[in-house]
């Protein structure tokens, strides 16, 4: 994994606060709110989103009002984790709709999974029918949630 961190000044930091609030905002407005002229914050906009601290805008949608408010946690253990079984369970595991979240952790567990679905039946269908079957899942363990405390993106980056 590689580190291509990205210098930020304040007026970057205060340009990723206000955005990652309001992404409709128009440059106009984040100009006036950081306190720059237009200009220079296109161009800082830019440059951070050429350089890929943001990767993109998307609009935030509301998993209980779509009806998927079912959200377990799994634990996944594999069989083998070489680099060729992980590279194998990775490509597979992304292509499972289900799944929001996928993390390699250093535990008695390989990956932990976060899944979002309709119902403790759907569940059950996603576990049987998807994840147990991807390549070299030896077992896995759930942890059902029973409120979601606090679900956001990046915290204040000033």
């Amino acid at each position: 994994m590689q580190n291509d961190q990205v210098e930020l000044d304040r007026f970057d930091r205060r340009i990723l606060d206000v955005l990652s609030q309001d992404g409709r905002i128009t440059v106009t407005e984040l100009a006036r709110q950081i306190g720059l002229s237009k200009s220079p914050t296109q161009a800082r906009l830019k440059r951070l989103e050429d350089s890929g601290v943001i990767t993109g805008y998307r609009a935030l949608l509301d998993p209980i009002r779509l009806g998927l408010d079912h959200v377990a946690f799994v634990e996944v253990k594999l069989t083998d984790t070489r680099e060729k079984s992980l590279a194998e369970f990775n490509t597979a595991v992304r292509k499972v709709g289900e799944i929001e979240q996928v993390h390699l952790i250093a535990s008695h567990f390989d990956y932990l999974l976060k899944v979002r679905c309709a119902s403790m039946s759907a569940y059950r269908r996603v576990l049987g029918e998807k994840i147990s079957t991807l390549p070299h899942v030896t077992s896995t363990s759930t942890h059902v949630a029973m409120q979601a405390v606090k679900e956001t993106g990046l915290a204040d980056v000033t």
